[in-house]
């Protein structure tokens, strides 16, 4: 193609970028003054300043700083150095960095509020441990306090979660990390794993130049003021391990794939019983079976994702009859009153505030490659590349493959919209899924990278300091 057409393609490119990220700011402003409308009007929205379940509360604190210092660094320097870093060192320097950034920002509320005291109020985890002093016994009768009017109902989070969820934190408490700071640390430091493990996915399924590109905004994700401090951070680190275990046996990037395709069935059945949506996550896995254009690592998959599921029913727990009672539990409470038609596309706003402007931009390149991505799939072009053959492969096949890999997110998220089980609070609940948008950004041009980067931590940092971001 002459050199003239290329960049009035890319100009046409980049404005369209431009597009969708107003697009993402309108969705927001809309649902940020239809919401206060009927909120002031009725307060059926059960949420202060809507579409995000918090408050106004203007202020600065201890990790201001930090987060500033944090943001800048990985605008001016994150690019770079994922470019130049060893690749051994990349998933660990980006799991580092992602943890940095999620402590700052959880730190601008101070230690205490922002992060010792999160686990502790009275929907939360640790508010139980002492009701597991008989593990087995507990399980047994986890059903029977799930729905409102029951003798010793379970708090919201605990009601609204497979006994997986609470159990990780009896188990801490049990080895000598009980309370609410050790909780939190755990949650945030597994959580930031999260980033490395779709470091790890993304280079297996589209390539090393890509997840490079990818690796800042995995960093610098919005997603990070809710993640800190918030047990779906560690969900999310969970299930994207379980990808990314998969990505490695699927492409065949380990010496021992039978051993990782277990262990990502092991930690897909523990995601199971960490929380009842994230079965969801199957949409992810699929993709990353049809990129990679092999069933031979599923036997072994869910050899190891049948554990956790039969360890639970035979302890008696069952996880079936325990959702059904969580929908009822969810409709005698908020969920109940909380407007459908509002929430429907409300929610979207809060993907967009926590995924970022860059990822809605990167989410409109993967649309548009998607066809092309889907005839190459057809046509064999598009199966992930085996260790050494990335080179071989056009840059166009392996972008294709990860917009697929993006999409396969977005399903999965539009599915938990579509519910109706997912009314507000999704800035926190759908960071599993969130998190898979955001590879996109590495479609983006590397002109500019800085300004979409910017435009991802900016936001972050207003919605910490204006907005008490409780739940």
């Amino acid at each position: 193609m002459p050199p003239g057409r290329t960049d009035d393609r890319a100009r046409r490119a980049g404005r369209a970028d431009l597009i969708a990220a107003a697009c993402g700011v309108l969705l927001v402003t809309a649902a940020v003054l239809v919401g206060h409308a009927v909120q002031s009007r009725d307060g059926s929205l059960r949420a202060q300043w809507p579409p995000l379940l918090a408050s106004w509360d203007p202020h600065a604190g201890p990790g201001t700083l930090a987060a500033l210092i944090t943001a800048a660094g990985v605008v001016a320097y994150g690019p770079r150095l994922a470019a130049r870093l060893p690749w051994r060192g990349l998933p660990a320097a980006a799991w580092a960095a992602s943890t940095a950034w999620v402590f700052s920002l959880a730190s601008i509320d101070g230690w205490h509020r922002g992060v010792e005291k999160r686990l502790t109020t009275k929907h939360e985890y640790l508010r139980v441990i002492d009701r597991f002093e008989d593990i087995p016994a507990t399980l047994r009768d986890f059903t029977n306090h799930i729905v409102i009017g029951e003798p010793g109902n379970w708090p919201a989070h605990v009601a609204g979660h497979p006994p997986g969820a609470t159990l990780t934190f009896v188990w801490l408490d049990r080895v000598g990390l009980g309370g609410g700071a050790w909780a939190a640390v755990f949650c945030v430091v597994v959580g930031s794993s999260a980033a490395a493990a779709a470091l790890v996915t993304v280079r297996a399924l589209a390539g090393e130049r890509l997840a490079r590109r990818a690796a800042p905004f995995l960093v610098l994700a919005p997603a990070a003021v809710w993640a800190g401090v918030s047990a779906d951070g560690y969900f999310t680190a969970v299930a994207a391990w379980s990808v990314a275990l998969f990505a490695l046996a699927a492409t065949r990037r380990v010496g021992r794939p039978a051993v990782a395709a277990l262990g990502g069935g092991l930690l897909f059945g523990w995601t199971c019983y960490l929380s009842y949506g994230l079965g969801l996550m199957a949409a992810v896995l699929l993709a990353v079976s049809l990129l990679a254009r092999t069933a031979r690592p599923v036997p072994v998959f869910l050899l190891g994702a049948l554990v956790v599921p039969v360890a639970f029913t035979l302890a008696g727990f069952n996880w079936w009859t325990a959702y059904h009672l969580l929908v009822e539990r969810y409709y005698q409470g908020a969920g109940g009153i909380r407007p459908y038609g509002y929430w429907v596309w409300a929610n979207l706003a809060c993907a967009v505030l926590a995924a970022g402007l860059a990822a809605v931009a990167g989410l409109r390149r993967s649309l548009v490659a998607a066809p092309g991505a889907v005839r190459d799939l057809r046509g064999g072009r598009a199966a992930a590349p085996r260790a050494g053959e990335e080179r071989r492969t056009p840059a166009a096949v392996r972008e294709g493959r990860l917009a697929l890999l993006v999409l396969a997110a977005l399903a999965a998220l539009l599915a938990a919209d579509l519910s109706g089980m997912s009314k507000a609070e999704t800035e926190r609940i759908w960071q599993p899924f969130l998190l898979w948008l955001l590879p996109a950004a590495a479609l983006l041009p590397r002109r500019g990278v800085r300004w979409w980067l910017a435009a991802s931590a900016i936001p972050a940092l207003l919605v910490n300091h204006l907005l008490w971001t409780g739940w």
